[in-house]
């Protein structure tokens, strides 16, 4: 059977980090290896593909911009084009990486396998994970059904999608989980063995593109203590807010009194939750708001600034926000 052409785009992260010995798993830096370090340090990816890389960024994924991010989307989209590439691989910072994974899975538009990996480990390090990830990565790449899933991360010999992973530990191998609708499946035998597929919209079936540049859009904490006048200061120059709740996605009474004038002057304001679990949908408490439903503030940020990009019209940006 003829080896599948895998591209690698590398942006930085722990999978390229290297620390002053091999017993430091904490204390380490970023971004220091190469594309090229990173596939000769793992020959068995010739027995699985015909790899080719290329070093996009360099960076500890802490430090990822929304520019990037468009950069990134733009760059994925033409390498996915071309008829001589088969499946992605990007390696990345593990600390933003289902943001990039989300960002890219409503921007992306290919049936080809776009797969996101890294590691918890730095390459020095005893025991490390990265060459793994990278390994299985790529043969998840290889599978051609694997686009069907929308863009996923492949950590852990575990399959995420992109709309529902999270990462849960500052520390564990295994800090990937997709907490409230679990993994897509498993890597065994150098393939995916993959068990459910998303609903939601992603890659092929998005109606979404990255704009030029995204709308401003702030994410706010509620907590005891948080003031009206907090939420205004955040609210300048926004085109919109994501609401990080309390409960069902709540807030003080003062913040939402204060919220409501700045709605009647366009700004657009998506509740979310802080709880780990359950889904925030419409209640008549707080109309007028968008709903996110089951996504985390942070992906819910990212969705509501590529539907601002689109419309201001909240029931439409709410449409949005029941489909993907």
């Amino acid at each position: 059977m003829e080896k599948k052409k895998i591209y690698v785009l590398a942006c930085g992260g722990t999978i390229a980090g290297k620390a002053a010995s091999a017993d430091d798993l904490t204390g380490y830096a970023a971004g220091q290896t190469s594309i090229d370090e990173l596939l000769e340090a793992v020959p068995q990816l010739a027995d699985y593909a015909d790899v080719q890389g290329e070093q996009f960024c360099n960076i500890d994924s802490s430090d990822m911009t929304e520019a990037l991010w468009l950069s990134l989307a733009n760059r994925v989209q033409e390498v996915a084009d071309r008829e001589d590439v088969d499946g992605i691989v990007i390696t990345h910072g593990t600390d933003t990486m289902e943001e990039t994974a989300y960002f890219l899975d409503l921007t992306v538009h290919t049936i080809k396998p776009v797969v996101l990996t890294g590691s918890m480990r730095p390459a020095t390090a005893i025991s490390a994970d990265g060459p793994l990830n990278l390994l299985e990565a790529v043969q998840a790449a290889s599978w051609p059904d694997l686009g069907k899933y929308g863009v996923v991360i492949v950590m852990n010999s575990t399959v995420h999608s992109a709309r529902f992973v999270e990462k849960t530990d500052t520390t564990h191998a295994d800090t990937f989980k997709g907490r409230q609708m679990g993994c897509l499946g498993y890597m065994q035998d150098g393939r995916p063995r993959l068990y459910q597929q998303p609903l939601r919209k992603h890659t092929w079936s998005s109606d979404l593109a990255a704009p030029k540049e995204l709308p401003a859009v702030a994410i706010v904490y509620a907590y005891v203590g948080l003031t009206a006048d907090d939420v205004r200061r955040l609210a300048q120059g926004k085109a919109g807010l994501v609401i990080t709740g309390l409960g069902h996605g709540k807030m003080p009474e003062l913040v939402w009194q204060a919220l409501q004038p700045l709605m009647e002057q366009g700004l657009v304001v998506v509740r979310a939750a802080r709880a780990l679990g359950g889904m925030v949908t419409q209640v008549p408490a707080y109309d007028g708001t968008v709903t996110a439903d089951s996504l985390t503030p942070q992906k819910a940020k990212i969705l509501l600034q590529l539907a601002l990009a689109h419309t201001t019209d909240r029931e439409k940006i709410q449409a949005i926000f029941d489909a993907y």
